[in-house]
């Protein structure tokens, strides 16, 4: 496992975004863990978790695109920290855009987007926290698709769940399939797992507890 993964977990630990108990999701299923990616506020936190995302995007990737794009509310902040990093780190220069929940017909800036305009042969990548279900994707790819004549590299989120979505596949593998683009993640739920186990920072309840999600919500592929 890269460097910047097992970094990445404990920064997710550290900064309490990544629990173990009993929730319950939007979707109504009964999870030993949760993600909230709303939980990283402090601009030391912002500023780390833009160069994970940078990181993995270009190990990913690559540094062949123009857009970040974050889908409103949650993905403004990750494609705004995500560029700064891209600078950063890497020296290269994108630009952000965003989605409106509510479009904006007044002013220099109305429409649906903030940000950079979108513009044909735009290269853009997507970038999310979590995906489960995929419905954010299907508020914000045809927009996106609409907008130009560009192309969509790929999807970026912090944590692939390792779950079902609609049918047996993971969220993440049925957009990458229902869109045409590759979806990727800063670290899976299963490699997690497998780095807290081998720090001994697992115990043997939450084992149980995660062995039986994924039992009955474990993805096939």
């Amino acid at each position: 496992m890269e460097a910047y993964k097992k970094e990445f977990i404990e920064f997710m630990l550290d900064s309490d975004v990544l629990k173990f108990g009993d929730f319950t999701l939007k979707s109504g299923r009964k999870s030993p863990f949760f993600m909230n990616a709303g939980g990283y506020v402090t601009g030391a936190q912002l500023k780390k978790l833009g160069e994970y995302y940078a990181k993995a995007i270009v190990n990913t990737y690559g540094t062949d695109f123009d857009v970040l794009f974050g889908p409103a509310y949650k993905g403004i902040p990750l494609a705004v920290v995500t560029a700064i990093a891209m600078h950063d780190l890497y020296g290269k220069e994108v630009r952000y855009c965003s989605d409106r929940k509510e479009e904006k017909d007044h002013g220099a800036d109305k429409g649906s987007f903030l940000g950079s305009k979108l513009q044909d042969g735009d290269r853009v990548i997507m970038i999310e926290d979590v995906t489960t279900s995929g419905k954010s994707m299907e508020e914000t790819v045809p927009k996106v698709r609409g907008a130009a004549n560009l192309d969509i590299v790929g999807l970026m989120v912090s944590l692939n769940r390792n779950e079902k979505g609609k049918g047996d596949k993971t969220a993440l593998q049925e957009v990458s399939e229902l869109y045409g683009f590759p979806c990727a993640a800063i670290v899976s739920m299963k490699e997690v797992i497998e780095y807290l186990e081998e720090a001994g920072k697992l115990d043997e309840a939450m084992k149980a507890k995660l062995n039986a999600y994924y039992e009955q919500y474990g993805a096939k592929a």
